[in-house]
């Protein structure tokens, strides 16, 4: 593959610091003191006082769902687009919520935020927004509803890190938000994700449902005298406070976030230019491009046909594999999430065509690869090939 969706993620460098780290007589692998660092310098890069490190973005889903599921042990709705990866949607259900699906935005791709705030009712505990490819996808709008609602925020960033909202990153404006470290986004610890917030109880809560709910999994003293003094027939080593999971990650993937962090801006810069070069090349006849792009951190390139063009879609398709550029049909994690599978019988059959924007991504978006090792002239061949179609 000429073109692949991602080069040289992770480099000889990352790898270096892993191999002095194993040189060791008995270097410790499970999660450690390396985690904790990686925490800790990842929220302040993101501008936060906590983050928990999972083993990955999906996990980081389930354990923030699961976080509000304590708060609202009755359940209720939560905000999602139909245009966001299987696991946000997969995490509300398995936490007893109802999806409330909102249509995007095309040109941010995230939430509509007339059609949010048109959804809230009393029932309404969560929004979870999805910042989808890179872009940013809070308004000044939503935010201030949202506060006035008392609705929580809870932001997915998994694809958009180093994206920012009136120049602060997102991330650091919801209740908690969720990133993902695999191999193909903006930094990677192999597998990989953080869960970040400012509230201290959600910390304490996030620290110990990632490790089977035990009680000594908390850094908060007070925390763990309070249940070891309210249960003192149990080993104090040994109180499982929530019935909660394993997601831990490892020492090797603290290791490596550290590593990855320190060229994460310059590869973001990087990638922010790469797009504007791509959009500044792409042939508006044929592509989308008023994309939003203030504030993007691009994930990847985007490509979404103006018409509703089937064979031209295929004649896209059938162009991008001659000269080995490797694609996503529908972009982001299979496109309108109400056309698969495991949301048949949730919802009606036909429910996925009333989000038009969605479904348009659907069958006419794409996306191709972008990341920082990928030069001008590459991305100007890219163009001529899909302005060629």
């Amino acid at each position: 593959m000429k073109y692949p969706l991602m080069r040289n993620n992770i480099l000889r460098e990352d790898l270096d610091v892993l191999i002095e780290y194993l040189k060791q007589d008995d270097p410790i692998l499970t999660n450690g003191q390396k985690v904790r660092e990686f925490e800790g310098e990842w929220s302040k890069w993101l501008g936060v006082k906590y983050s928990v490190f999972v083993n990955s973005g999906a996990s980081a889903n389930l354990l923030s769902m699961a976080i509000l599921k304590i708060r609202y042990p009755e359940g209720g709705e939560v905000i999602v687009p139909p245009f966001t990866w299987i696991s946000d949607i997969a995490s509300v259900i398995q936490n007893g919520f109802t999806p409330v699906f909102v249509d995007i935005d095309p040109r941010s791709l995230a939430l509509d935020t007339d059609s949010v705030i048109k959804k809230i009712n009393n029932r309404t505990r969560a929004v979870f927004l999805t910042h989808a490819q890179g872009f940013n996808g809070l308004t000044d709008e939503l935010l201030s509803e949202l506060d006035r609602r008392k609705v929580h925020l809870i932001e997915d960033v998994c694809e958009s890190h180093g994206a920012c909202h009136k120049g602060r990153k997102v991330g650091s404006f919801g209740w908690m938000s969720n990133f993902s470290f695999y191999y193909a986004h903006h930094m990677s610890t192999i597998e990989g994700g953080m869960i970040c917030t400012n509230d201290e109880e959600v910390y304490q809560q996030l620290r110990m449902l990632r490790s089977h709910g035990m009680v000594r999994e908390s850094n908060d003293n007070s925390l763990k005298s309070y249940y070891k003094e309210s249960n003192p027939d149990l080993n104090p080593e040994f109180i499982f406070a929530y019935p909660a999971y394993n997601v831990r990650n490892t020492e090797l993937g603290g290791i490596m976030g550290l590593s990855q962090l320190k060229r994460l801006d310059a590869n973001i810069k990087k990638r922010t230019d790469n797009f504007l070069h791509f959009i500044e090349n792409l042939n508006g006849n044929i592509f989308q491009k008023d994309f939003v792009v203030e504030g993007s951190s691009n994930y990847a390139f985007n490509i979404v046909l103006n018409e509703a063009n089937l064979e031209l879609a295929y004649n896209l398709m059938t162009a991008m594999r001659y000269a080995g550029i490797e694609f996503r049909r529908g972009s982001a994690g299979g496109g309108n999430q109400l056309r698969q599978p495991y949301l048949k019988g949730i919802f009606p059959q036909d429910y996925c065509k009333q989000f038009p924007n969605t479904d348009h991504i659907h069958f006419y978006g794409f996306y191709v690869g972008n990341y920082p090792g990928l030069t001008y002239p590459e991305i100007d061949e890219i163009c001529s090939v899909l302005n060629s179609i």
